[in-house]
C-alpha cells in the first residue's frame, strides 16, 4: 500500500479527539511530501539536525514535533520552529527550552515525559519529580514554555496486560495533572501515548495523541 493509503486507513480509525503524529525519522523528504500531499501536517522526528534540515526544505504550514530524547546543547537548533517537544525529562532541559524560546520570541509547547515502563532504558520523570517541578517557584517563572500535557512510552513487550496497566497509570497521572489549577505555563490537554504497535490500546486508555511511523511509511 502507498503512504497515502496507509495514512487514510489509519486516520479513518482514529477518534476525532486524537491527533496523529506521523513519525518520519530516517525517511526521505519525498516520503514526507507524499504524506503531506495526502493531508498530513504533523510530523515527528527524533534527531534535531534531521528535523531542522527537513523544516528548511518543506512547506511552512507543517508542525514539527520533537519526539526523541533531547540533548540540551541542541535545543537552540529547533527553537525557531519546533511546535511541540514530547520528551522533556528534566527541569534542566525545560529551562534550556525556555531560554532558547525567549531568544526567538516564542512560547514553546512541551510535554513532560513520565517514566511508566519496566525498562531501564527509557527516559522520563517519576511522579515525585513531576510534582516537584510543577510546584517549584522556578517553574512558575518560566514564561516561554507551556506544559500542554504528558508523554509516556510503555515497556517494549508483547504482554498487552502490562502495556495496558502502564497506559492506565499514565492516564491517572494525567487526570491528576488536569485537576490542578491551570497557569500561564501549565495547560494540560494532551496525553501522548501509543505507537504503531499499541496505539489502539493507548486510545482505549485515554490517549489524545499517537505517534505512528512504520504503519504509515513502512519499516525502517
Amino acid at each position: 500500500m502507498s503512504i497515502q493509503q496507509n495514512l487514510n486507513n489509519i486516520k479513518s480509525q482514529l477518534p476525532a479527539n486524537v491527533t496523529l503524529v506521523a513519525v518520519s525519522k530516517t525517511k526521505p523528504v519525498t516520503d514526507l511530501m507524499e504524506a503531506y500531499n495526502a493531508g498530513q501536517r504533523i510530523f515527528g522526528e527524533n534527531k534535531i539536525q534531521e528535523m531542522a534540515d527537513k523544516w528548511e526544505q518543506m512547506p511552512k504550514d507543517i508542525q514539527w514535533h520533537m519526539i526523541g530524547h533531547v540533548q540540551t546543547n541542541k535545543v537552540k537548533y529547533m527553537a525557531p520552529f519546533v511546535s511541540l517537544v514530547h520528551g522533556v525529562d528534566s527541569f534542566k532541559l525545560l529551562k534550556e527550552i525556555n531560554k532558547q524560546a525567549a531568544k526567538n520570541n516564542r512560547v514553546i509547547d512541551c510535554l513532560l515525559q513520565v517514566f511508566i515502563a519496566e525498562e531501564e532504558t527509557k527516559f522520563g520523570l517519576d511522579e515525585k519529580e513531576l510534582e516537584e517541578i510543577l510546584i517549584s517557584e522556578e517553574f512558575k517563572e518560566l514564561k516561554n514554555i507551556k506544559i500542554v500535557g504528558l508523554m509516556g512510552m510503555a515497556t517494549f513487550t508483547d504482554n498487552q496486560t502490562q502495556i495496558e496497566k502502564e497506559f492506565k497509570n499514565l492516564k491517572s497521572i494525567f487526570d491528576n495533572l488536569q485537576n490542578q489549577p491551570t497557569t500561564q505555563n501549565l495547560q494540560p490537554t494532551t496525553l501522548s501515548m501509543g505507537m504503531s504497535g499499541d496505539y489502539k490500546l493507548a486510545i482505549s486508555c485515554g490517549s489524545t495523541m499517537v505517534r505512528i511511523g512504520s504503519s504509515i511509511f513502512g519499516g525502517r
